[in-house]
């Protein structure tokens, strides 16, 4: 992650909430790769913002609880897109991509933003 972000150089850093889901073996294995994305991103000292899969296929496409192949379909009319993705972690990537930037170019300011690790010790103290 660190190399990645030493090489494309990004401003901003966003990622997908960890969802609760029926597997927990996955979930461990989402978390520690989200808690290292996470880590990255604060040794670099870029901003952090999370958000809700809710959130972001209600940005997507206009609904939260859309599937992923109407996620898929909303960012291929989006982006003008043509290959079909083999695996949809790609196209979920995207869409939290596509939520930041539209949460970026909102005049609501996004509560979910980390700027560091004293920022992020303060939002865990706070609880």
């Amino acid at each position: 992650m660190t190399e990645l972000i030493s090489l494309y150089k990004p401003t901003e850093f966003a990622i997908e909430a960890p969802f609760f889901g029926k597997n927990v073996q996955s979930m461990l294995k989402l978390g520690r790769a989200q808690g290292v994305a996470i880590a990255a991103a604060m040794h670099h000292n870029l901003p952090i913002t999370e958000y809700s899969p809710k959130k972001v296929k209600l940005a997507v496409t206009g609904n939260g609880n859309a599937d992923k192949e109407q996620v898929w379909k909303m960012l291929q009319q989006t982006m003008n897109l043509t290959e079909l993705p083999q695996y949809f972690d790609a196209t979920d990537a995207l869409a939290v991509a596509i939520c930041h930037h539209y949460q970026l170019q909102s005049p609501i300011p996004s509560a979910g933003s980390l700027k560091g690790w004293a920022d992020f010790i303060k939002k865990i103290r706070s609880g």
